[in-house]
């Protein structure tokens, strides 16, 4: 396996100047090693993948440095429009490395949204003309093909990918223990049960990515509740609302909840105004926010540092308020039922998840199917 800090090093070496990127689990080892390494002026969290490659334009542009820009595949989709429009050789030809999570590689198990993502990885890359290697899981190797993919990326002035299996890189025990918000006492798991047993039986939820959907099918076993009430956003990171959205303008004559998460919301915050232009009364829209991204490694995003109810409120929502007690998520549910236009409710939670939280066992297709079902009068 590869050692983080020597090949954080070995990048370096190479004259990247900024490291930008969404977190992987596949590479939450060398992502911790890069934030602990890199200087803040030299690493920045992006809100979506296709925004790295613009700050790795930017800072080409700039210091005439090659970026490295890190994603799991799954994040190619944002990525490929400016990887296409802006840095392609022919456009305006910007290198720059990208290190990419191979989520569902072929042969390996993996999680259901990340089947098709694994199957096609390579052959997206090939389509778009991006040279790649797969990185070897041997100190020697990989730093031997580092150097040989990033003198392509300068040659061939033109992005370039390294791409990176399971269980590539040693464990990296992180330093930085960034948490942008104390006294808070409330876990995410509870908070999710508190918000279920407000919602009635007959009521839609659309949960997010992750841990949020992870934990609102345990709570569901758990309350000996089947799971047709429930649409689990296993994949497509930053569109539940959306999805939450269409099923609202549907259903007009019920509640439709939508369970979200920070770095969700971030990723794709525009779609707050889209939702604040509703003018239905039934979309009640709560972000379950800890300030990480809790599934694919607890790496930090800016759901601390910046007043997510104020710009819904900016955006068109009707009522946006933000707890993080047991006793205000109960106030607020109910509150949230009587409100005229679209409701946000934020609940600030504790990061982290149960070792043993469980996993759905139904098909994202059988979800499909009941969550259908349900929604028939």
């Amino acid at each position: 396996m590869v050692d983080c800090e020597k090949f954080y090093q070995a990048i370096a070496s190479q004259g990247v100047g900024l490291f930008t990127g969404v977190p992987d689990s596949l590479l939450k080892e060398i992502c911790a090693c890069i934030t602990d390494q890199a200087g803040s002026n030299q690493h920045m969290i992006a809100a979506n993948e296709g925004a790295a490659i613009g700050l790795a334009t930017g800072s080409f542009l700039a210091t005439g440095n090659l970026a490295m820009v890190y994603m799991q595949n799954s994040g190619l989709g944002n990525a490929v429009n400016p990887l296409l429009s802006l840095s392609d050789s022919k456009v305006y030809s910007i290198p720059m490395l990208m290190m990419i999570g191979w989520r569902g590689e072929p042969g390996v198990k993996d999680e259901p949204q990340h089947i098709k993502q694994g199957e096609v990885t390579l052959e997206l890359l090939d389509v778009m003309g991006i040279p790649y290697a797969v990185l070897p899981d041997t100190d020697e190797e990989a730093h031997s093909v580092l150097q040989k993919i990033v003198g392509m990326a300068r040659d061939l002035q033109q992005p370039v990918a390294l791409v990176v299996r399971k269980n590539t890189f040693k464990k990296y025990v992180a330093q930085s223990t960034r948490f942008g918000s104390k006294n808070l006492t409330l876990t995410r798991e509870r908070a999710i049960e508190i918000i279920l047993g407000e919602i009635s039986s007959d009521e839609p939820v659309v949960s997010s990515t992750g841990m949020i959907s992870r934990e609102v099918y345990e709570c569901r076993d758990n309350n000996k509740q089947g799971h047709g009430q429930d649409f689990l956003t296993v994949g497509s990171m930053g569109h539940c609302s959306q999805i939450a959205l269409g099923v609202a303008m549907m259903n007009q004559s019920k509640k439709v909840y939508c369970i979200d998460g920070d770095g969700a919301v971030i990723m794709h915050m525009g779609s707050l105004a889209i939702v604040g232009q509703y003018k239905g009364a039934n979309l009640i829209h709560i972000v379950v926010n800890n300030g990480k991204h809790d599934s694919v490694g607890g790496q930090p995003t800016v759901g601390f540092d910046i007043d997510i109810p104020a710009v819904a409120k900016a955006c068109g929502y009707q009522h946006a308020v933000s707890v993080n007690t047991e006793d205000g998520i109960l106030q607020e549910m109910a509150k949230s039922r009587e409100q005229e236009g679209v409701v946000l409710l934020e609940v600030c939670v504790l990061p982290g998840a149960r070792p043993d939280l469980g996993r759905p066992v139904d098909e994202p297709i059988e979800n499909k199917r009941a969550f259908m079902d349900f929604l028939r009068p």
